[in-house]
């Protein structure tokens, strides 16, 4: 059962964009919860090191609203080339799996 279950994960630079996601993928059962954490952020992007500071979305889905989720952060998103990255769930508490399935798309 858990290999339905995701976490997708992206970041956002500015409070205002996170909400903004959050508020867009929420309103279209695209997750069922998003925790945000404040993090600093150290890669390199054309060809400098650079360290910012950000807000880290864990978004809880499954894997079958992936497509559309990863549409979504896209065309609300302030960067050029976001993060948006999938984690499958290994296992489960199976409340909380069922909890998941039903505030997510179908």
């Amino acid at each position: 059962m858990s290999g339905q279950y995701c976490i997708t994960l992206t970041t956002a630079n500015n409070e205002a964009n996170a909400q903004e996601i959050i508020d867009s993928v929420l309103s279209k059962k695209l997750a069922a919860c998003i925790q945000t954490m404040p993090i600093q952020s150290h890669y390199v992007w054309k060809d400098e090191i650079c360290c910012d500071q950000e807000i880290l979305l864990v978004m809880k889905t499954t894997r079958a609203c992936y497509a559309e989720l990863e549409q979504v952060i896209v065309e609300s998103h302030e960067y050029e080339t976001p993060q948006v990255v999938q984690v499958p769930f290994v296992e489960g508490f199976n409340p909380y799996l069922s909890w998941i399935e039903e505030n997510t798309c179908r």
